[in-house]
């Protein structure tokens, strides 16, 4: 595929998305990258050479519609023959993106605009100026804190009538640090059962004492975590109460469990649901990764369905956004009788 058709399509996929989960790629991130440059410069012809780079940067959600970031680069072009000569020709290209992003779940399409410098190489070495650079990419997420990115950028400099250009397509990888958490709500299991009163003795000029069996059920509603907007990742947070619910699974090997996943009242209720059917299959997944067995585990989802706090308010709204473990324990026990 040629540069131009890659670059048009990278931006079709940025402007014709619909924007969500800004907070999937927020906070600080490094990265590397490799791939392949296409390298010119004024009086010569234009040849391709392998490149790689650094990277590093920080991004803010806007309101979970779009992020904007800062990223700083380093790249270096190999030197290669260029003609007529032929003559060695490379460089070194860094600088400062202004970067702006639109997530879509786990995909971010993205446009980058700033300025760097290029130092030539080789034949080339004399020169050394500022100019513009732009790029176009996207980023998948792969795990909380990796993501894959496949982009193209385009730095030109000039000085004293010769231009030097390089338009790279490369492939790369970044680590975003921290983890997007908020405080896990703690939830209170529900009373046992009053058992059934034991019939009354039947009288007997000798009674004498029976003991009789009786099962309950224990209903117990356990509230497993919370999400940020539009985002069905488990927070760190959530592995403590996580946690005491496998401990409740190991205690009680009878029992089954069901997962509900629930949003709060932003996006389309279709959206909603398959986003809380997803929080629930987080949560199932974790529980099965800490050894609960998986068909002890049922999962679905309630969208923004059976709210608990108000969804007019930022702190109401993330109340909502939670996933519920249900259970029943049955509970034996021995009551006396006289027969």
């Amino acid at each position: 595929m040629k540069k131009t058709t890659l670059a048009i399509a990278l931006s079709a996929a940025l402007f014709g998305v619909s924007a969500a989960q800004a907070s999937e790629f927020s906070g600080g991130s490094v990265g590397a990258r490799i791939g392949s440059d296409r390298a010119s410069m004024t009086g010569y012809d234009s040849q391709n050479t392998n490149t790689y780079g650094f990277q590093g940067g920080y991004g803010w959600d806007m309101g979970s519609n779009f992020l904007l970031g800062v990223n700083g680069f380093w790249d270096r072009n190999a030197p290669e023959n260029h003609n007529p000569g032929p003559v060695s020709i490379g460089s070194k290209d860094y600088g400062l993106d202004a970067k702006l992003g639109l997530p879509y779940g786990n995909w971010m399409p993205y446009a980058k605009l700033g300025y760097g410098r290029t130092n030539g190489n080789g034949a080339a070495s004399n020169f050394g100026t500022s100019g513009p650079q732009m790029g176009l990419g996207v980023e998948y997420k792969f795990a909380p804190n990796w993501s894959l990115a496949g982009e193209y950028t385009s730095t030109s400099a000039k000085a004293n009538g010769i231009e030097m250009r390089n338009n790279v397509l490369a492939l790369g990888v970044n680590y975003y640090f921290g983890a997007h958490a908020a405080p896990v709500a703690a939830a209170a299991p529900v009373a046992a059962a009053v058992a059934a009163p034991a019939p009354a003795p039947k009288p007997a000029p000798a009674p004498q004492p029976v003991y009789k069996t009786i099962f309950t059920d224990r209903p117990v509603t356990i509230e497993g975590a919370n999400f940020d907007t539009n985002s069905a990742t488990l927070k760190h947070t959530a592995d403590m109460k996580l946690n005491e619910v496998v401990d409740f699974a190991a205690h009680h090997p009878e029992s089954n469990l069901a997962v509900t996943g629930y949003t709060d009242s932003t996006g389309s209720k279709a959206y909603n649901m398959k986003l809380s059917e997803r929080r629930a299959e987080s949560v199932k997944a974790y529980l099965v990764s800490k050894g609960v067995a998986a068909d002890r585990i049922a999962i679905k989802g309630k969208g923004e369905a059976d709210p608990v706090a108000s969804n007019k308010t930022k702190a109401g709204r993330a109340k909502n956004r939670r996933v519920e473990i249900t259970s029943v324990v049955r509970e034996e026990s021995k009551v006396r009788v006289n027969k």
